[in-house]
């Protein structure tokens, strides 16, 4: 790569995803903009004048997935850390506890995500007096899948003053609640910049090669310090590696909040500014108690009328707002607030401002008819449904087979216009692109199923929408130079209406093919991704 910014490229002999010529096999890239989309025939006027030709030898060339939904440190830290993600059972996740404090001696505190005792024989996680033990005695935080509650031992109980009388904490069980951001703020808190850093780089460089161009980081002062936003935002500036948008999730209820705000970096006072929790530990909050949990509806975080305060003074101050919000009585009150703010400052500035919810799972015909007028984002992981969704799966247990089946519903979403942007939530799900996207397109439960095309769209298009761009995430000229090159089969057109057939691969339909994600079909393997015109990974073989 040259230093010039205005090196040009010709990438020939493959598949271009473009809106602007359903059969392009060329592209051409100036800088850091896209500039011409086009034939094989039409690329040889355009061969003598460039500075490299990329000859894709049949490769697909797509925009670059934007994941709208990542804690990137938390991320990094599960891919070189302690990942109980996969576990089978209380027995191998206490081992694998034992082997990482073994092979971690110098850590201040040890830190690891991803168990989920649902899916293990015992049905329960780690005791603290079994983790004391696997430890040796010494600090150990240990989030579950949803992140949403955690373990930890004695000794790190013990750096926490009044932990103990925290709401959410009980002597024997998860920490939720208040109790839990106490004790994973000192957790993150023992972190070194270095170890900080390390993990941001080590999180950062699997999303590039995984052909995801930029993420949407989800920080806040219940989920990692300001310093971690920060110190992210200033790596992603200073390194080349994905763009990171960040999201600072904190109530905002004067121009000085957002002003503060806007000072981190942050676009948006947004993501995970919890309404609610989640269904797996028990917090996302419902109309109806839980199918296994007799007369408990969850944790209520926030009410209409913080909603409505906080998105009135995000709207006034031209910043976006968002939330974080799972259980239907949640989504209720997220809805009323964002009207009442339209009530108060008008319809059409709430729908300029492109306010997002995050997750959005038990959505009701209301709440999606809601969103369509509020213009409201869903912010959306579709790696949930296929991780915890069908008849036999957690969803179920919570909420009973009927409640479970409404969950993700996003063919109804887009019937209705609702914008959609596709994420992870990593650590809790994956990195994992055309994964989402075939976890959007079969999902569970068939009636919420949307086509190949609409998914990708969401996980690319989508994301740049969510921030407010609507001038990248797709290869037409004058895009933003930020695409993927991949090694995959035929491509097809696949819907999910069983009543046409799934997939084709006519040409004369003049809509670009995109690879078959059929399950048990392997996934397409990224060889290039390029971010503002630079090469940020590129396989072994290229």
């Amino acid at each position: 790569m040259t230093s010039r910014s205005e090196k040009t490229v010709l990438l020939r002999g493959g598949d271009v995803h473009s809106p602007a010529d359903p059969f392009a096999t060329a592209m051409v890239v100036q800088g850091d903009s896209i500039a011409w989309v086009g034939s094989e025939g039409a690329a040889d006027s355009f061969a003598d004048g460039v500075d490299e030709v990329v000859h894709l030898e049949g490769a697909l060339v797509t925009p670059a997935f934007t994941d709208a939904h990542v804690h990137t440190t938390a991320t990094g830290l599960a891919l070189t850390g302690l990942d109980l993600t996969g576990v089978a059972g209380l027995a191998p996740a206490l081992e694998r506890i034992r082997a990482h404090a073994a092979a971690r001696p110098a850590d201040r505190v040890l830190l690891g995500h991803g168990w989920d005792a649902s899916a293990w024989p015992e049905q329960r996680p780690p005791s603290r007096r079994e983790l004391d033990e696997a430890t040796g005695g010494r600090p150990l935080y240990l989030t579950r899948t949803d992140v949403h509650s955690a373990v930890a031992t004695t000794a790190l109980l013990d750096l926490v003053p009044g932990v103990r009388e925290l709401p959410g904490y009980a002597p024997d069980a998860p920490l939720t609640g208040a109790a839990h951001h106490a004790v994973r703020a000192a957790a993150y808190g023992a972190l070194t910049p270095a170890q900080r850093t390390e993990a941001q780089r080590a999180a950062r460089a699997r999303a590039a090669a995984l052909g995801i161009g930029s993420l949407h980081e989800c920080a806040g002062p219940e989920i990692s310090g300001e310093d971690d936003l920060t110190g992210l935002l200033r790596l992603a500036a200073e390194e080349p590696g994905p763009r990171v948008t960040g999201y600072w999730a904190e109530a905002v209820t004067s121009a000085a909040d957002a002003e503060r705000i806007r000072a981190l970096g942050a676009v948006g006072a947004a993501g995970d500014l919890f309404a609610d929790g989640s269904l797996g530990s028990h917090t996302a909050c419902l109309h109806e108690p839980y199918a296994d949990r007799p007369g408990h509806t969850g944790t209520a975080q926030l009410d209409a009328a913080a909603v409505a305060a906080h998105v009135t003074a995000c709207t006034e101050a031209g910043l976006q707002a968002g939330f974080h919000a799972i259980g239907d009585a949640a989504l209720t009150a997220v809805v009323d607030g964002v009207r009442a703010a339209a009530d108060n400052l008008g319809l059409a500035r709430i729908r300029a401002a492109r306010h997002r919810v995050e997750h959005a799972e038990m959505m009701t015909p209301e709440h999606i008819a809601a969103f369509a007028e509020l213009a409201l984002t869903a912010s959306v992981q579709p790696a949930f449904d296929a991780a915890w969704g069908g008849e036999d799966a957690l969803y179920a247990r919570r909420l009973g087979t009927e409640r479970a089946r409404t969950l993700n519903p996003y063919a109804a979403l887009l019937r209705a216009g609702v914008p959609l942007a596709l994420g992870s939530d990593s650590p809790v799900t994956p990195l994992d692109p055309w994964g989402t996207v075939r976890a959007a397109a079969f999902h569970r439960t068939p009636e919420h199923r949307i086509s190949v095309r609409a998914a990708f769209t969401a996980h690319t298009r989508g994301g740049w929408r969510a921030t407010g761009r609507d001038d990248a995430g797709v290869l037409v000229p004058g895009a933003p130079a930020d695409y993927a090159i991949w090694r995959t089969g035929d491509l097809v057109v696949q819907v999910p209406d069983d009543r046409v057939a799934n997939w084709s691969t006519d040409p004369r339909s003049g809509t670009p093919g995109l690879p078959d994600l059929t399950p048990g079909t392997a996934l397409p393997v990224c060889l290039r991704t390029v971010v503002a015109g630079h090469t940020v990974y590129a396989g072994p073989n290229e």
